[in-house]
């Protein structure tokens, strides 16, 4: 059986105030964590997410959160990727109030960006203004907000329904709970849940593919691998790195 959590889900929320509030005890300024990016046995690129800042948009704080893809030099002259996503993430609802996408990968380029007036419900791109739902996800702001969620009491099948906002369009993003698993990897060993975001569009992953994120099994719910089944094989992110972490990381083993 199907349960579904809405995006309330593990909150705390206060009728009085404006926008909800999220409890996180996640992530917090300052966090970054490196990946190695691996095409069968080869490490390709190097991926980091980073929060580097607090900064005040349509008059709130918001966490300045950076994605970036680089493939390693040996691997530029097959195919050269210098990929790089920003969010801007409500420190205390825990929803995005821009995204910027930069993509650079072979002779293919893309950027787009969107402000998400989360007051009016609208999303406003260089390409025009679109309805949204209240507390719309970017691909990146989704995944920290994944990170704030309670799944001890979740089930293998059970799922989390949030919303997604790319281009144009508003489109669903399941996350399927999948279970737990130990994992190792450059970082160390990692107590861990395994997810899968039943991503339709978003850019940062192609919906042809089948996405599985380990996150590690603590408060901290820190993305310790994610493995992309794609037409030509798969692509595996592994964590290498990390600093600045909001607290403890329990998962570890020692």
């Amino acid at each position: 059986m199907f349960v579904i959590l809405f995006m309330l889900a593990a909150s705390t929320y206060s009728q009085k105030s404006e926008f909800r509030k999220i409890e996180n005890k996640a992530f917090k300024v300052g966090e970054k964590l490196t990946f190695d990016v691996n095409y069968g046995f080869v490490t390709a690129g190097i991926a980091e997410y980073n929060i580097p800042k607090i900064i005040k948009l349509a008059g709130r704080d918001v966490y300045q959160i950076t994605f970036g893809v680089n493939t390693v030099s040996a691997f530029d002259l097959f195919y050269k990727v210098r990929d790089r996503y920003e969010t801007y993430v409500d420190v205390e609802g825990i929803f995005p109030w821009r995204f910027e996408q930069h993509i650079r990968e072979g002779k293919y380029s893309r950027d787009f960006s969107a402000f998400f007036d989360q007051r009016k419900g609208k999303a406003k791109t260089s390409e025009g203004s679109y309805d949204v739902p209240k507390y719309v996800n970017d691909i990146v702001s989704a995944l920290y907000l994944a990170r704030t969620f309670d799944y001890s009491k979740m089930k293998v099948g059970d799922k989390i329904h949030l919303e997604n906002f790319y281009k144009d369009k508003v489109y669903p993003l399941d996350v399927l709970y999948k279970g737990k698993e130990t994992v190792s990897v450059k970082a160390g060993t990692f107590d861990c849940i395994i997810l899968e975001p039943l991503v339709r569009e978003g850019g940062l992953f192609k919906s042809e593919g089948t996405i599985v994120v380990w996150l590690t099994d603590d408060a901290l719910k820190i993305p310790v691998k994610v493995k992309t089944k794609v037409l030509i094989g798969s692509i595996d992110a592994e964590l290498n790195g990390y600093s600045g972490l909001a607290g403890e990381l329990k998962a570890k083993k020692k």
